[in-house]
């Protein structure tokens, strides 16, 4: 099986969106890289899960584009649906996964933004923020806003766990393990400041 995926993966094109999801590079992340680097890593997950679908790979190497670099210039709706044939549906994923915003600029709330995708999104959308989750706390382990971290674990642990199992038991599984880590690690963290607050 996996000499097809490898012979399936060999006629995917997909720099032209790499070289897209590089006006993110100047994009901070709390944990210390940035925007691009993310897309890569949600890439690379997707790829470790054996996904070889093509849209889906595309998507993820892009999926944070609408929302961390509205108005750059190459990156408008048409400017991304004319990379290849399969540019109107990695358009369409890349919106699916992306916060909506109302007439008076207001993002929509994470619980209700992440229930959407989990309850109703395309079966693409569900395993992107699967692995899109996993990066995010994969890369949770460099953070050290305690607050940050805790809002983090509690969204994964309320809106993505539930649905994980269902969409792909082996990503669950990850997400699981890595929602356990980052508890310890927030604890450790937690001790950390009380006794940083304590001292003299």
């Amino acid at each position: 099986m996996e000499s097809d995926w490898v012979r399936q993966l060999a006629g995917i094109t997909l720099a032209p969106y790499i070289c897209k999801a590089r006006a993110l590079i100047g994009v901070p992340r709390i944990s210390g890289d940035n925007m691009f680097r993310h897309q890569m890593m949600t890439l690379t997950i997707l790829l470790d899960y054996l996904v070889i679908d093509s849209v889906l790979l595309k998507a993820s190497v892009v999926h944070d584009i609408a929302e961390d670099a509205p108005g750059m210039p190459g990156l408008s709706r048409e400017e991304i649906v004319c990379i290849d044939a399969e540019g109107g549906q990695v358009y369409e994923l890349m919106i699916e996964v992306t916060r909506r915003v109302d007439e008076y600029g207001r993002k929509e709330p994470k619980s209700r933004f992440l229930n959407r995708i989990m309850e109703t999104g395309s079966s693409r959308a569900r395993i992107l923020k699967l692995a899109d989750r996993i990066s995010n706390l994969v890369s949770l382990g460099y953070v050290h806003d305690p607050d940050f971290v805790r809002r983090t674990l509690e969204e994964t642990r309320d809106y993505i766990l539930p649905y994980a199992q269902a969409i792909n038991p082996d990503m669950y599984r990850e997400l699981s393990d890595l929602v356990t880590s980052r508890e310890a690690n927030l604890r450790l963290l937690e001790s950390w400041n009380e006794m940083r607050e304590q001292a003299p």
